[in-house]
């Protein structure tokens, strides 16, 4: 009783003691991995290092000048933000996007009859449906029946798989039937690092899946793996079920159309994956433009990639609503490069003595590349689109083309060069 009582009246000493035990015994204990003094690294280790630093640059300049293969010069443009905003968050802290959500942002597609005739006289018609995945594996196992015996021309065979890998990805695909939210199966997550990814692929039979796990399955495979292997998934899985789901509902699953914002993650993929495919098709409807380009609108897309894509688009066999895909790009108002300017031109001159009605969306892209691009233009290219706007007239767009076209300086002038006539005005003698 005497030494708790004082304890509690002159605590100093016993609090002391109780310190030196707690002491004592926190410095037998080993320090903890945080509290360590690091150590540096070794020359032999940093020079390592700093190899194999080098050999992934070089494999990621090598792949960037395979993009570029014209060797596009453009001029440099301010850095913007990464246009995948959450790519840092955790694939399985996903809430998912409930039903409720707005598809394609509640806006509705509002089309014109008589535009969607004019557009529909550009439409192939012996257009081919639009291959899948499905289709591709099939033709795999049809090239791998005709191998009898080893490897002819190059043909490699299917692996076979165990029956216990095929039963793991078949109950994947029965999951991302049903996937809502949260986890992801690791079996997934795994096919990026697989070289016969597509087959395992197939096996979760994509066309099945639920948006949501069709917007999960963008985020990892647009993060993970390379640009030309991300291509072939966004043209064989993602554009048909963008397409799909189009047609069914005449508007776009909000959860796919994130898939879509996601996929320019891989700019050179989605230009491949996505745009030159929807065009080459020719079957590409104006509903289809008007939702797909609203990510070109939204999205900041490098320079280089937005240049290369307005060339192809040129060059390509012409669909009414590439005029639109043009359009977008043009009005994002990047520097271009001459050559690009010039396809541009020589573009708009095919149609010169086309005697079918060009749509109101073919006037706007030339008024669109005319408002933006009129100065960088030679004087022989303003008389080739001064003929042609007589060839091609629209009452409403072509007397704005001729404004533009009649107010521009011409390529390499200086704007000071650019002035107009002023008569003389006498001056009053002092």
């Amino acid at each position: 009783m005497g030494k708790k009582r004082e304890r509690y009246l002159n605590p100093e000493p016993f609090l002391s003691d109780e310190i030196n035990k707690s002491v004592s015994k926190k410095r037998t204990k080993p320090a903890k991995e945080h509290q360590r003094e690091e150590k540096l690294i070794s020359a032999g280790m940093s020079s390592k290092i700093l190899k194999e630093a080098l050999i992934q640059q070089k494999e990621i300049q090598e792949e960037t000048d395979a993009e570029n293969p014209n060797k596009i010069v453009f001029s440099e443009e301010p850095a913007t933000q990464s246009q995948v905003d959450d790519d840092d968050d955790d694939i399985d802290n996903f809430a998912g996007f409930s039903d409720n959500h707005s598809q394609f942002g509640g806006y509705e597609v509002e089309i014109n009859e008589d535009e969607e005739k004019l557009l529909e006289a550009f439409f192939s018609k012996d257009a081919r449906p639009q291959r899948t995945l499905a289709d591709i594996i099939v033709e795999k196992i049809k090239e791998k029946d005709k191998v009898s015996s080893g490897l002819s021309a190059g043909i490699q065979p299917l692996p076979k798989m165990d029956d216990s890998i095929i039963e793991i990805y078949k109950s994947v695909g029965e999951i991302f039937k049903k996937y809502t939210s949260g986890k992801l199966p690791l079996a997934f997550k795994s096919i990026p690092a697989k070289q016969h990814w597509e087959e395992l692929l197939f096996l979760t039979e994509p066309e099945k899946w639920s948006p949501n796990a069709v917007y999960q399955a963008t985020r990892i495979l647009a993060s993970n793996m390379s640009s030309k292997k991300v291509e072939r998934f966004y043209k064989f899985v993602l554009l048909p079920r963008i397409r799909q789901d189009i047609k069914k509902n005449k508007k776009l699953h909000f959860a796919l159309y994130q898939a879509l914002k996601k996929a320019v993650y891989k700019p050179a993929a989605f230009n491949k994956g996505i745009l030159f495919p929807l065009c080459e098709s020719r079957t590409c409807n104006l509903r289809e433009a008007v939702i797909i380009g609203s990510i070109l609108q939204k999205v900041s897309i490098p320079p280089l990639h937005s240049s290369l894509a307005l060339m192809k688009l040129a060059e390509m066999e012409y669909c009414g609503t590439t005029s639109y895909f043009i359009k977008l790009l043009v009005e994002k108002k990047y520097a271009l490069p001459y050559r690009v300017i010039d396809a541009m031109v020589a573009h708009f001159m095919k149609f010169c003595e086309d005697p079918r009605d060009m749509p109101v969306i073919w006037h706007q892209s030339l008024l669109a590349f005319m408002q933006r691009y009129k100065h960088e233009l030679t004087k022989d290219q303003k008389d080739d689109i001064n003929y042609l706007v007589k060839k091609q007239r629209h009452k409403m767009v072509t007397p704005e083309i001729l404004r533009e076209l009649n107010n521009s300086r011409n390529r390499g002038e200086k704007e000071d060069d650019f002035i107009f006539d002023i008569p003389d005005v006498p001056m009053e003698e002092d």
